[in-house]
């Protein structure tokens, strides 16, 4: 329903612009300033990133930004949740099966990773792939992290995915992009703490050592694998974030 009001917006805008042509070329005009906006805020947030952010990016970007508050949550069920000083200390989660569209990619810094995967992504899900037209945004977008033998440091490997909206879960749109790829995620049990702002290889290994601490001793979680789910736009400087932990298969 909702893309085809903004369809019938826009043809609306369309015979607008033929009956005053002054006023077409006044919104076109408007448009396109509100375009290289966008552009120039996500293109100075990539260069924090140290990545290079293609003009192509420009279209999905927008049509990312104007769908910003129809966004679908990931499904779960809540199995847990402890409260410190009145407020949920973590939270313990059961996310069914599913199907998600996933990048991997292993770039010299996390955030160049994540990065180059949600670009990925984004051109997916605003119009690269099968049946042509925006899929609609889920949140959180999961980036899964490896920590090395010793602990100390992230590998370069990140798996970046994006859960596919309800209505696409029993035939996912084919990417057009041959290094996305669809799969089938087994059911997921972790344990979940929010934080906030840019993430890096040094503000996620904190957090994790963060919720060890209030953790404590522990065998019922993974030690090496984590995620990092994401709940905003790149270009929000303190967006928020959780850190999950995995439970161990039972």
């Amino acid at each position: 329903m909702a893309r085809s009001a903004r369809g019938g917006l826009a043809g609306l805008g369309e015979e607008a612009a033929a009956a005053g042509g002054g006023d077409g070329d006044g919104r076109e005009e408007e448009e396109e300033a509100e375009r290289g906006r966008l552009f120039a805020r996500w293109e100075a947030v990539a260069s924090t990133h140290r990545v290079s952010l293609p003009r192509d990016m420009a279209d999905p970007i927008v049509q990312m930004t104007r769908n910003n508050q129809a966004r679908e949550a990931v499904p779960y069920v809540t199995l847990l949740q402890p409260e410190k000083c009145e407020e949920a200390a973590y939270e313990e989660r059961q996310y069914p099966a599913g199907k998600w569209a996933s990048v991997t990619k292993g770039e010299p810094l996390y955030e160049q990773s994540i990065s180059m995967s949600f670009m990925k992504l984004m051109r997916y899900i605003c119009k690269e792939n099968s049946v042509g037209c925006y899929l609609g945004m889920t949140v959180p977008v999961l980036n899964e992290i490896h920590l090395t033998k010793e602990g100390t440091k992230l590998e370069r490997e990140v798996i970046t995915a994006y859960y596919l909206p309800g209505e696409f879960q029993q035939n996912p749109p084919v990417p057009m992009d041959p290094e996305i790829h669809i799969t089938e995620r087994a059911p997921l049990r972790v344990i979940t703490r929010v934080f906030y702002g840019i993430t890096t290889e040094e503000t996620i290994l904190r957090e994790i050592s963060l919720f060890w601490e209030l953790l404590g001793c522990t065998d019922t979680v993974l030690r090496e694998t984590y995620i990092v789910a994401a709940y905003e736009n790149p270009s929000i400087p303190q967006r928020r974030n959780e850190i999950w932990f995995i439970c161990q298969a039972e």
